[in-house]
């Protein structure tokens, strides 16, 4: 029985990733949401995800690049 480690490390990264945005997200949002109302928390929104631009594009350069090395060196 083998274990792919490269598979797992990946998934778990992506999975910490995705609680630590949910998290940004959730209670971040909630907590503007209780303490400010409701037109601030859809405003406290809007610019997480306006923050989150720049990282999603970062990424995505980072998986093109890493996309082309792969293609350009298969080894």
């Amino acid at each position: 029985m083998t274990r792919d480690l490269r598979k797992y490390v990946r998934q778990t990264n992506i999975r910490l990733i995705a609680g630590g945005l949910g998290l940004l997200f959730i209670i971040g949002d909630g907590l503007i949401y209780l303490i400010y109302g409701a037109s601030a928390a859809v405003m406290g929104f809007l610019c997480l995800l306006g923050g989150m631009v720049p990282v999603g594009l970062v990424v995505l350069i980072m998986m093109l690049i890493d996309w082309i090395a792969k293609r350009a060196n298969p080894d």
